[in-house]
């Protein structure tokens, strides 16, 4: 099997992969702009029920994880530049499709179906946008740098989400409904510009395994983590209806303040887990995460609920890196692209199963409710990670599975 090439040291290798995942920022405020907006223009403006709101905004993930496997062989095959290209491409259709579906307000069903298409095009692109923007950037700063790309490849997207979400409710409150779209168009064709002109990396040689045997070593790691997103796609998605249902403002700030918490646990304590495991952080962060749910359960007014998000949001900042080092661990490097694929279809998963899932659980149980089968959620993703804690002390991952292997030989 072919070796990855000697990794450059990762001191002073932040510039590059801030260069790199810059496009996701770019790419993913597709999702923050209309974040706070959409929710409300399905419900209130088209009149549709919040079941069909939740199935539009679910919609994209689910697309999102029927695609990944496609995906996942464009990046190992053509190179992570070229798919994120691609991604780009599918942010920029998403944004028009979008555009299109305000400016017919009097016809709220082909409204309705103009988002649909957006959502649909915007989860093709988002299965490669950021598993691409991650391998390329450990093609930079090599496998030693994996726990950074991946940490600062989540600050560039959730930081997208959560500054997102207050921009577009400015926008539209300041300019109207049209710029919703027409600013995730002009972002996105913005991050295209920027893209064509930059080099690119080798791609990776070596065993390519199957998608489906790729998927089952990193699948006890992404059920975990899809337990502990489940949180993270409820708030997203229905933030804004529960602070509506209580009579509070300022539901957007709510979803700031998870941005903001987020990267301030990144930028805090990324090195965790190369100095105390994936295991170990998961494991901590899960327990914050489910404390915050719990919080946003309980909460008594805004300002609570808002402090219950940002706890949310700083404890579930390190779940996908931590459990992500350990899922690319189980499978050789020319393979990385579908690993970081695979595992994030979890992701996918559970945020496409969000919608549907808590936007039926809100109409036979009420919007509280839903915060507390998602902090459930968390703690059983905590007892999961330590199983398999305790497993990985019993079995050597594929990394030392392959360096035994060449000095044996």
């Amino acid at each position: 099997m072919s070796r990855e090439p000697s990794a450059p040291p990762v001191q002073g290798n932040t510039l590059q992969i801030l260069s790199i995942v810059c496009f996701t920022f770019l790419g993913f405020m597709s999702i923050g702009i209309p974040m706070a907006v959409l929710p409300g223009l399905i419900h209130h403006d088209l009149g549709f029920s919040t079941l069909v709101a939740g199935l539009v905004i679910g919609l994209q993930y689910l697309v999102t994880l029927l695609v990944r496997p496609f995906s996942c062989r464009v990046i190992d095959s053509a190179g992570p530049k070229p798919a994120l290209v691609y991604g780009l491409i599918g942010c920029a259709l998403g944004g028009l499709l979008m555009l299109l579906a305000t400016l017919w307000p009097a016809l709220p069903l082909l409204s309705l179906l103009a988002l649909v298409l957006s959502r649909l095009v915007l989860g093709a692109a988002h299965s490669v946008l950021g598993a691409s923007a991650i391998a390329w950037g450990i093609g930079q700063v090599g496998s030693a740098g994996t726990a950074r790309v991946i940490s600062w490849n989540g600050i560039a997207s959730y930081g997208a989400i959560g500054l997102g979400a207050p921009l577009g409710v400015w926008l539209v409150e300041r300019y109207g409904l049209p710029w919703m779209g027409a600013s995730v168009l002009l972002i996105a064709l913005c991050g295209l510009a920027l893209a064509w002109r930059k080099v690119g990396v080798p791609v990776v040689v070596g065993e390519r395994l199957g998608f489906m045997s790729v998927l089952g070593r990193v699948s006890p790691y992404g059920l975990t983590m899809a337990l502990g997103t489940l949180g993270y796609g409820t708030i997203a998605a229905f933030i804004t209806l529960y602070y509506d249902s209580r009579g509070w403002s300022w539901a957007a700030y709510a979803m700031t303040a998870f941005g903001l918490s987020f990267i301030a646990a990144r930028l805090l304590f990324a090195q965790a887990i190369d100095r105390l495991g994936g295991y170990r952080v998961g494991i901590a962060c899960l327990l914050v995460e489910g404390g915050g749910l719990l919080l946003l359960w309980a909460a008594p007014g805004p300002l609570s609920a808002m402090l219950g998000a940002g706890l949310s949001g700083f404890g579930f900042s390190l779940v996908f890196p931590a459990l992500g080092v350990e899922a690319v661990k189980s499978t050789p490097a020319s393979n990385r692209g579908a690993a970081i694929g695979a595992y994030s279809l979890f992701l996918d998963l559970a945020l496409g199963v969000a919608g549907p899932l808590i936007g039926l659980l809100i109409g036979s149980h009420g919007f509280r409710s839903i915060f507390l089968v998602c902090a459930l959620a968390s703690f059983l993703g905590l007892g999961l990670t330590l199983a398999l804690q305790y497993r990985s002390t019993r079995q050597p991952s594929e990394a030392e599975t392959e360096l035994a292997t060449v000095e044996v030989d």
